[in-house]
């Protein structure tokens, strides 16, 4: 693991701010509280959470990385919907009502396992943005009277035999066998693994999901932390 650390209202507008630094990888995530919720949900008691996600100008190797438009490129969205995803699986959509809760993750700077540092430290944004909207509901028990667990990511991978987990760039680069793990209190919530150079095998299936949520672990330490649970 490279060095984790999470550091809350670092920007002091939004009802939610962390910045969440993987060594080198630094990603910005933002929590926005609003009543505008999909059209699917309009009435319904429900409420919603969705995310976006960009790389800036700046934030990669190899020249200036083009901003966003209008229409994201492939990866990005791809990538904020698996933020969404994972985000969801850990509120209770009934409990939180008809609020919507939209995370913008932004990379400051990239250095491999961007998605995973922005779906661990949108968590930590989310919840402070769960304890504002528990402060105007008058809910007593705070942000966890929303909550289904806590949820945090790292990516892991096969390098030249060995499994890595918290892939920085060199690694992810190199990688025969590479792997996110998104996890909400020792459970599974999504896996996305490819054989980069080939295949692998279930055994080496089960060391790198061993790996991961050794290093989830770790994440979850860091986030407790930071919110001073």
């Amino acid at each position: 693991m490279r060095e984790v650390s999470f550091e809350r209202n670092y920007i002091k507008h939004p009802a939610g701010s962390c910045l969440a630094v993987f060594g080198d990888t630094k990603v910005i995530c933002t929590a926005s509280i609003s009543k505008d919720l999909p059209p699917f949900l309009r009435n319904s008691g429900k409420g919603w959470i969705t995310a976006e996600y960009s790389m800036l100008p700046g934030s990669t190797g190899g020249g200036r990385k083009r901003r966003d438009g209008v229409k994201k490129d492939g990866r990005s969205t791809e990538i904020q919907r698996l933020i969404g995803r994972s985000l969801r699986a850990a509120v209770d959509m009934e409990k939180l009502g008809e609020v919507a809760i939209t995370i913008d993750c932004d990379v400051l700077q990239a250095d491999g396992g961007t998605r995973t540092a922005a779906i661990s430290g949108a968590w930590v944004a989310l919840y402070d943005a769960l304890r504002s909207v528990a402060t105007e509901q008058n809910q007593s028990a705070g942000a966890e009277y929303y909550l289904l667990g806590q949820i945090a990511a790292v990516s892991v991978g096969i390098v030249k035999g060995e499994v890595v987990c918290d892939l920085d760039y060199e690694h992810d680069s190199n990688a025969d066998v590479d792997m996110n793990v998104v996890m909400r209190d020792g459970s599974l919530v999504e896996v996305q693994g490819t054989g980069e150079q080939g295949v692998f095998s279930r055994d080496q299936l089960s060391a790198l999901l061993d790996s991961a949520e050794a290093g989830i672990a770790t994440i979850q330490k860091a986030q407790i932390a930071s919110l001073k649970l």
